[in-house]
């Protein structure tokens, strides 16, 4: 049931995010600056104890999941350089004002966004606690590609009307990505590999994506302490929570 729970948070994560791009851009950065300490702190204090746990109690290799986190984190860079799936600046995009353009990263974020509903789902299938820590790791940047897919779709000369649907359909797709982990369950071998892609995956957007984004009409001593506060939130929350 929690897993469901978190699946409809992430949901809602995703669409206030469009909605809260229409309407306050100027302050996104300040979010988007908690965000990256938010993403940190969850590779940092949960996912890579996780691993160490895992490995030692699997007697796995633990050069493994570091492969796993390398490749994680180069296929996303990949993926974002050659298809494009996060919106970075606006000005990458000044000379892109086709339609079809704004269609197609919206549906790439959508596929994006599914595979993080199997990312919490598989979180829930290692143990609860990394199941809650991975579901907030998505939650947070969920609220990004939520401000992505306007984006992309508004600077593409897509009208507000079809921008809005399209944001509901990347809003809906974790929610699919989580009940399909319903049907499934994997080893743990498996497991230390996923967790390792998934840390490399979040170090990505969180340092190659969401901080330079943040700082790149905006950059200030308050924007980094946020950056802290992110990552000590989460150290507590895995700490006493």
């Amino acid at each position: 049931m929690g897993v469901i729970l978190f699946s409809f948070a992430t949901f809602l994560s995703i669409f206030i995010g469009g909605l809260f791009a229409v309407k306050f851009k100027d302050k996104l950065h300040l979010l988007m600056s908690f965000i990256a300490g938010v993403l940190l702190g969850v590779v940092s204090f949960e996912i890579l104890p996780e691993i160490i746990s895992q490995v030692n109690e699997n007697k796995l290799q633990a050069i493994e999941p570091m492969i796993a986190l390398v490749i994680g984190f180069l296929l996303f860079h990949i993926l974002e350089k050659v298809i494009v799936i996060h919106y970075a600046h606006e000005t990458d995009y000044a000379d892109h004002k086709h339609p079809q353009v704004g269609i197609l990263s919206a549906l790439a974020l959508a596929g994006h966004s599914f595979i993080d509903g199997v990312s919490i789902g598989l979180g829930f299938q290692v143990n609860v606690g990394v199941g809650v820590l991975v579901a907030i790791a998505v939650i947070s940047h969920g609220f990004t590609d939520g401000v992505n897919t306007i984006a992309l779709m508004l600077n593409n000369n897509n009208t507000i009307k079809k921008a809005k649907t399209f944001l509901f359909l990347v809003a809906a797709a974790p929610v699919l990505g989580v009940l399909s982990t319903l049907f499934f369950r994997v080893s743990p071998h498996f497991l230390i590999w996923y967790l390792g892609a998934f840390a490399g995956f979040l170090l990505y957007i969180g340092a190659s994506d969401i901080l330079p984004e943040a700082h790149s009409k905006h950059s200030s001593m308050k924007m980094i302490g946020l950056t802290i506060l992110g990552a000590v939130f989460i150290f507590l929350i895995t700490r006493f929570a």
